[in-house]
């Protein structure tokens, strides 16, 4: 049996489920590997690979998605806007949040599962920031080159602490637009 007819049995709700199990399970190895190295070599260590990590796999997932949504090289910031919440770790966090205001995109990770984890765990928040600019500003311009990413609040530079982070994308304007 190959894998879309074993899928294929299930409903459309089971496999809406098996994709919010698929993306924990995701966001648990991306955790497990990260604190293993915390443990062992300290946390300038696992930033460092962490950075590394997600800077290879954040313009692989987006390539995947503008493919699978059809977008063509420049598709902006609308095009942004439908691939964001395709992301596996959207999907893994319990709550997001994405909204236009003004000509920006906000998209903002309400309950973070990360923070949430390592706050029953006794551990030390998380210091995202750094790898979330990699992680959404690479998965931004692999979508659009043309797009920026700017930190609205994000551990440790918590700007809104009713929110795990906050992300905005603009558009350059400065650009230009062939291709």
């Amino acid at each position: 049996m190959n894998r879309r007819e074993i899928l294929s049995q299930y409903s459309k709700e089971e496999l809406i489920d098996l994709l919010e199990i698929y993306a924990k399970n995701f966001l648990a190895l991306d955790g497990t590997w990260f604190q293993s190295v915390e443990a062992r070599e300290g946390m300038d260590a696992a930033m460092f690979h962490d950075a590394e990590a997600w800077r290879r796999y954040t313009a692989s997932e987006a390539r995947r998605a503008k493919a699978f949504l059809g977008l063509g090289a420049h598709p902006g910031l609308e095009g942004l806007a439908k691939a964001l919440p395709l992301r596996l770790c959207a999907n893994a966090h319990p709550e997001v949040d994405l909204r236009w205001e003004g000509g920006s995109l906000i998209f903002t990770v309400t309950r973070c599962r990360v923070q949430e984890a390592r706050a029953r765990k006794g551990m030390p928040w998380h210091p995202c920031k750094p790898v979330g600019l990699i992680e959404y500003g690479g998965f931004a311009r692999a979508i659009d080159d043309r797009i920026e990413c700017e930190c609205l609040s994000c551990y440790p530079d918590v700007a809104d602490p009713d929110c795990g982070c906050r992300w905005r994308f603009t558009l350059r304007e400065d650009v230009n637009d062939e291709a």
